[in-house]
């Protein structure tokens, strides 16, 4: 019954889709069937890209707050939508405003260098927006005497200090997501199964990563799985990846590492907001809209446009 009511709902919005020159832009951690139903699946930058490399006029947006904005800061013409407001970030929350303000007040010299998974208002504080991908190569695109503050990912921001040998100043933020892995589920699915890589999102603890075959952001990750010969992965980010994962690789297998014992997961609350019935009704009624002042548009741009330029 479900799947008869989904294929109903997945109808209506691919009518609904060509009525309003709209797209679909999901994120990889979403549901399988809005994941299956959207025109471009992806990291978040990647995502806001590919609208911006498109004619339409209206963006559904299946991710969390601060990619609808993102996206938003992008193409500023066009109007973007995201099923369920309250689709949040832990990571993004973690880095108020106002406290990051005054955290760079305190640090003078130093480049504001910030993970693109942060609030539009934090991206207008800084200097240059990174991603998990590109992050090395930004901050190594500053002299190594230089000052720099990275945030809001603690986690990521050590990693980087740790391959490139700097010591940037570290805003004390994390993804629960990531955040939560536990060195000792992980032991145990190593040891359960011998024969599998893990792979793991820098987003991680430092004592996740250092257990990991490979490191990378989920782009990476899914590449990596597809790419390299071995049979078996123990996957070290958030449960969504895995559809796209089995989509590419059926003849693999993929084991996430849990956080509940009661599910055989590791979901963001946040991501999982979205459902199909919501981003319907999102496209139906073109709202919730994300609404970005110019000014903090044309603020937050700049340093994206700065990381493209360095990368």
């Amino acid at each position: 019954m479900k799947t008869f009511l989904n294929q109903n709902i997945a109808n209506e919005i691919i009518r609904l889709k060509k009525e309003k020159n709209a797209i679909i832009l999901a994120h990889y951690y979403q549901v399988p069937e809005i994941q299956d139903i959207a025109d471009f699946v992806g990291d978040s930058l990647q995502l806001s890209q590919n609208a911006k490399s498109t004619d339409a006029e209206v963006i559904v947006f299946a991710g969390v707050h601060f990619m609808a904005e993102t996206a938003k800061i992008l193409c500023p013409e066009k109007r973007v939508l995201l099923p369920d407001l309250e689709a949040g970030c832990s990571l993004a929350d973690s880095c108020p405003p106002e406290a990051f303000k005054k955290f760079i007040e305190e640090h003078p010299e130093h480049v504001v260098i910030s993970y693109i998974n942060c609030s539009a208002k934090i991206k207008a504080l800084s200097d240059v927006i990174c991603t998990s991908s590109n992050a090395v190569k930004i901050v190594e695109s500053f002299p190594r005497e230089q000052k720099i503050i990275f945030a809001p990912d603690k986690n990521l921001g050590g990693y980087i200090n740790q391959i490139t040998g700097r010591n940037m100043v570290l805003w004390n933020g994390s993804c629960e997501v990531h955040d939560v892995i536990k060195a000792e589920e992980v032991i145990r699915l190593k040891i359960q199964y011998p024969d599998a890589k893990l792979i793991a999102h820098p987003e991680c603890k430092n004592i996740i990563l250092q257990l990991a075959d490979y490191i990378g952001s989920t782009t990476a990750l899914l590449n990596y799985s597809i790419k390299d010969p071995s049979k078996k992965f123990i996957v070290a980010t958030e449960t969504g990846i895995l559809h796209q994962m089995r989509k590419s690789s059926p003849e693999k297998e993929f084991i996430i590492v849990t956080t509940d014992e009661k599910c055989s997961c590791n979901d963001c609350p946040y991501m999982k907001l979205n459902t199909l019935e919501k981003l319907y009704l999102s496209l139906k009624n073109e709202k919730p809209e994300i609404l970005l002042p110019a000014e903090l548009i044309e603020a937050a741009r700049s340093p994206i446009i700065k990381m493209l330029e360095l990368s």
